[in-house]
C-alpha cells in the first residue's frame, strides 16, 4: 500500500485538494479537476478545422481517402505549458490506424513542421487492440528518436545508458480484461517531477521515470493526435486537468 498526499490545484483555481491514499495498482482519485473540452465546440483548441469537430458533446477527428492529414497532426489545448499535472481523458477509436494524447510537448513551427499542428513529445498511445505491445498506453517519443520509450504492463525507467524494465506493473491477460475493445476507455496521466504513471480504467498499467537530463521533458502543451496514413477516427470526451504542487 503507497500512500500518497499530494496538493492538487485545478486550471485557474484557487484552493488545494488532497489525493487519497490508493494502492498502486489503482489509480489515485482526484477531486475537482477542471474541464478542458465544454462538449459544445472547439473554443481553447487550436487544429486543422477540416479534421476536428464536435458532435453530440463529443470531440471527433477524422480522416478520409479524399481528406487526409498531411503528416501527424494534432488538436492543441491553448491552455499554456503544464509541468506536474492529472490529465483524464475518455476516448475510443477504430482499428484502422492509432492516435495518441501528447503531453508535456513542444509545438513546432519552423520548416520541419508538416503542418501547422506538429508536436514533438511524450505521447501516450491509443489503439483499439488487446495483443500487447501494439495496446494503448505505452509511451511513445513523437518527433524524437527514443521510439517506444516504455510499454504498457512495464515498471521502467530510462538513463544515460538507455532503457531498464524495473519490474511488471500489469501483464497482458490483465490488460486484455482492463480495456474495452470498440467501446470508451478513460485515461489517467499523473506527471509529477521526471515520473510518469498511466492508468487505464482505473488500473496502473505504465509507471516509468525519465532519468535521462539530455531528454527529459519537464514541461509543454497538451494536444490530441489524428496520424498520418489509412483513414482513421478517433473520439474524446470528458477532458479533465488538474495541475499537480
Amino acid at each position: 500500500m503507497i500512500r500518497i498526499a499530494c496538493f492538487l490545484h485545478v486550471w485557474l483555481g484557487a484552493f488545494a485538494v488532497v489525493a487519497a491514499a490508493y494502492p498502486q495498482d489503482n489509480a489515485p482519485e482526484f477531486s475537482n479537476l477542471k474541464a478542458i473540452f465544454n462538449g459544445l465546440d472547439l473554443s481553447g483548441w487550436e487544429g486543422d478545422s477540416r479534421l476536428w469537430s464536435v458532435r453530440d458533446g463529443v470531440l471527433r477527428g477524422e480522416t478520409t481517402e479524399s481528406n487526409v492529414a498531411k503528416g501527424n497532426t494534432f488538436l492543441i489545448w491553448n491552455g499554456g505549458s503544464q509541468t506536474n499535472f492529472v490529465l483524464r481523458v475518455t476516448f475510443r477509436c477504430n482499428t484502422t490506424n492509432n492516435s495518441g494524447i501528447q503531453y508535456r510537448s513542444k509545438h513546432i513551427t519552423d520548416s520541419s513542421a508538416s503542418n501547422a499542428w506538429v508536436l514533438r513529445g511524450y505521447q501516450h498511445e491509443l489503439r483499439n487492440e488487446i495483443e500487447f505491445p501494439d495496446v494503448s498506453g505505452f509511451i511513445y517519443d513523437e518527433g524524437g528518436k527514443r521510439g517506444r520509450i516504455c510499454l504498457a504492463g512495464e515498471k521502467g525507467a530510462w538513463g544515460t545508458d538507455g532503457k531498464t524494465v524495473l519490474g511488471i506493473v500489469l501483464s497482458e491477460d490483465e490488460f486484455k480484461s482492463t480495456f474495452k475493445l470498440n467501446d470508451w476507455n478513460e485515461v489517467l496521466i499523473v506527471a509529477n517531477g521526471n515520473n510518469i504513471r498511466h492508468y487505464m480504467n482505473g488500473k496502473l498499467i505504465l509507471d516509468f521515470t525519465d532519468n535521462e537530463p539530455r531528454l527529459t521533458l519537464s514541461e509543454g502543451v497538451i494536444g490530441l493526435q489524428l496520424h498520418a496514413g489509412k483513414p482513421m477516427w478517433v473520439e474524446f470526451k470528458d477532458i479533465q486537468l488538474g495541475v499537480l504542487e
